[in-house]
C-alpha cells in the first residue's frame, strides 16, 4: 500500500518538474504574464528573447536559460530560469522559479520615465472626454437642462 502511494508521489513530482517546457507556459506559470495567451502574443510579437534569440511560444525552455522580456517604453526585464515546471503555483512561490537580473535604472532613466508619465497624463487629459465630461458637454449643447 505504501509503495503505491510513493510511486504516485514520484509520478506527480516527475510531472511537475521537467527538463524542458514550452516558453509561453513557463512565462505564465512564473507569473511574468497574466495569462498564457498574453505570453504567447508577446512571443509572437518579438517581445521575448531566450539566450539572445527571438523566441516563439513553442520553444522549449530549460534551466539556466536567460529570458529577456520587453516591457514597453524601452524597458526590459531579464531573468534566468532556475526551475522549469508546467503546473501553476502561488505567485509568492513563482518568484523562486527565476532569478531577476534586471539592472537597476539609472537616475537619468528614472527622470525620463517621470517626465514621460507626466506627458502621457497631460495628453490623455486633452484627448477624448470621459463619460461625465461628455454628459456635461451634451447638456451645454442641448440648452442647459
Amino acid at each position: 500500500m505504501n509503495e503505491n502511494r510513493e510511486e504516485r508521489t514520484e509520478k506527480r513530482e516527475h510531472r511537475r518538474v521537467n527538463d524542458a517546457t514550452r516558453l509561453d507556459v513557463w512565462l505564465d506559470v512564473a507569473c511574468l504574464f497574466k495569462t498564457r495567451s498574453e505570453a504567447k502574443r508577446a512571443c509572437e510579437g518579438g517581445k521575448v528573447e531566450v539566450n539572445g534569440d527571438h523566441a516563439k511560444p513553442h520553444r522549449l525552455l530549460r534551466e539556466g536559460d536567460r529570458v529577456r522580456i520587453s516591457r514597453g517604453y524601452g524597458r526590459f526585464q531579464d531573468v534566468i530560469v532556475r526551475i522549469v515546471i508546467e503546473q501553476h503555483v502561488k505567485k509568492s512561490e513563482a518568484r523562486a522559479l527565476y532569478d531577476d537580473v534586471t539592472p537597476k535604472p539609472t537616475p537619468e532613466e528614472v527622470e525620463a520615465r517621470r517626465i514621460e508619465r507626466v506627458y502621457r497624463a497631460a495628453t490623455r487629459a486633452a484627448g477624448t472626454p470621459d463619460r461625465r465630461r461628455q454628459r456635461e458637454l451634451r447638456r451645454l449643447k442641448e440648452g442647459g437642462n
